[in-house]
């Protein structure tokens, strides 16, 4: 992934005669008056936590900190795999073996793909946390209502990736099953949040757990996508079983008619949601709580920026100038957008000093020369993608003196989502797509960012607010499915079938072999054996 000789060698042409000891000397805590590096997190330096609670359930839930936000689990496989992320081959430096290529071009296969084996091997990792935490006679009542929506939630994103899976709910000798359907572990998963309702607190949750909400925002998503979820392949396309919109609505309902949790046209803003002092943000149902100190596993910062913003940001490490997004995606946008705002980071960058910053190892076709300048404007997927092009994923904004690991809290589940949910499955009830019953949910989160209400609304624009309100939340793989957009052709890519056997992924090859003698993990319809 990283060139650490290339590196080396780029730092040391970059800061000349400055040694790497009087670094931190030469790079000042305050911005000149025109400084803007176009990132709202920078100026915040403190580390806002708060420590989960004491109920013995952290190493369970501390799993989800595993694959959410850095690379190489879940996060690169949602969000690679889709058209609001990308990561070329920028010479040598990001082939990996052309996963990442791959990723992009949906050309899965189950070695050499990106993202899978860790998102398998994070979410079984938690579900083993949780059986372990379940079958012990001191776990509360209340503890296990929390354990069964924490497994539930992990086989979401099992089912929601891979489909047919293990639905493994003991721990020992004997635990490994054979595998069930995707309708099979949809149902599971529903009637394990159902079932853990009744138990789990009311309102808001405590820090790092779960309510009633969490399971009820977690059942809107199920149900949006219970289709899906229970289709059946033949002939290599599946056609989608049976559709639970209402469903959907009522479970959003629950979250968004409980009293505790609420959007406003202004409230809460839209970048303190995913800002490095978000703890406890009014918006925030469920949160992988991630922290510098006490809660690692975040590197976004890391994994976005060009070498050099070290110095814009005065990151304790280089960053890996990794992803970005495409151009397509960044220009949904409408201009005056706050989410855009936002979510990206673009255009010329300097150091704390408002000097520019350089690559002097740039792209000697690259017209902006050594200066970096983040252009939306993409020029090749590979071999040879310009090392500052992309526009960088800012969302969750970076603060200064940053460590590798962010402090940002990451919502796994929020209202906003709900809302969307809500807005979508009200749109599709009763067959077709009726734009007018989503725009209040929608044109409230509109307004929010600061852009005018619709008038109107068609499959093709609720598609893409979900996208601008979602971005880098791991959910656009799951969302392009849902509206047939999976198949479409973008930049770099082309088109195939929307529902053909790529909408779930192949198991890797050491899943495969992994699995218990006798008890054999089947690789998903499609892909060879």
């Amino acid at each position: 992934m990283k060139d650490l000789l290339k590196y080396s060698l780029i730092s040391a042409m970059m800061f000349g005669a400055v040694s790497c000891a009087d670094l931190d000397e030469e790079i000042l805590d305050s911005y000149t008056e025109d400084f803007d590096p176009a990132n709202p997190g920078v100026g915040v330096k403190n580390n806002v936590n708060k420590a989960t609670p004491n109920d013995g359930l952290s190493g369970a839930f501390t799993r989800v900190l595993n694959g959410t936000a850095n690379h190489g689990g879940y996060f690169s496989a949602q969000e690679v795999s889709s058209d609001e992320a990308v990561i070329t081959q920028k010479g040598g430096d990001w082939f990996d073996g052309g996963e990442w290529l791959t990723m992009h071009r949906h050309q899965f296969a189950s070695t050499g793909t990106g993202g899978l084996e860790g998102t398998y091997n994070d979410s079984y990792g938690g579900i083993f946390q949780c059986n372990d935490l379940l079958g012990k006679a001191e776990t509360t009542t209340a503890g296990k209502a929390q354990l069964r929506f924490l497994r539930a939630y992990f086989y979401w994103r099992l089912v929601d990736v891979f489909g047919n899976v293990k639905l493994t709910i003991t721990t020992g000798a004997g635990s490994d099953v054979a595998q069930s359907t995707r309708a099979q572990v949809y149902a599971f998963i529903e009637t394990e949040l159902l079932a853990a309702i009744p138990d789990l607190p009311t309102g808001k949750p405590e820090y790092g757990r779960a309510s009633k909400a969490a399971a009820y925002a977690l059942l809107s998503r199920l149900y949006l996508n219970a289709h899906i979820y229970t289709a059946t392949f033949s002939g290599g396309t599946y056609a989608p079983g049976a559709t639970k919109y209402q469903e959907a609505i009522d479970a959003a309902n629950q979250v968004l008619n409980s009293g505790a949790f609420a959007i406003t046209a202004t409230l809460p803003e839209y970048a303190d949601v995913f800002s490095p002092s978000n703890v406890e943000n009014p918006e925030h149902i469920f949160v992988a709580p991630f922290d510098e100190a006490t809660g690692g596993g975040m590197n976004i910062a890391q994994m976005t920026l060009h070498y050099p913003s070290q110095l814009t940001y005065k990151l304790a490490q280089q960053p890996w100038n990794g992803y970005s997004t495409l151009e397509d995606f960044y220009n949904s946008y409408e201009a005056g957008d706050k989410r855009r705002a936002n979510n990206f980071i673009v255009g010329p960058q300097t150091d704390v000093n408002g000097s520019p910053i350089l690559d002097l190892a740039f792209d000697k076709a690259d017209e902006d020369g050594a200066p970096i300048n983040y252009t939306p404007e993409i020029n090749e997927l590979a071999p040879n993608g310009s090392r500052q092009a992309g526009a960088r994923l800012g969302k969750f904004s970076f603060k200064l003196g940053q460590n590798t690991e962010m402090d940002n809290d990451f919502p796994l589940l929020r209202v906003g989502e709900v809302m969307l949910n809500r807005a979508e499955a009200s749109a599709r009830l009763g067959g077709g797509f009726n734009g007018a019953a989503a725009l209040a949910d929608v044109n409230l989160l509109r307004a929010r960012a600061g852009v005018a209400a619709l008038g109107s609304l068609t499959e093709g624009e609720l598609l893409a607010e979900r996208g601008r309100e979602l971005f880098s939340e791991a959910l656009r793989r799951t969302d392009l499915i849902r509206f047939g957009a999976w198949g479409n052709a973008w930049w770099e890519k082309s088109a195939h079938p929307s529902f053909d056997y790529r909408i779930l992924m192949p198991f890797s090859q050491n899943s495969i072999n992994a699995a218990a003698s006798g008890i054999d993990l089947v690789q998903n319809p499609g892909y060879p054996n």
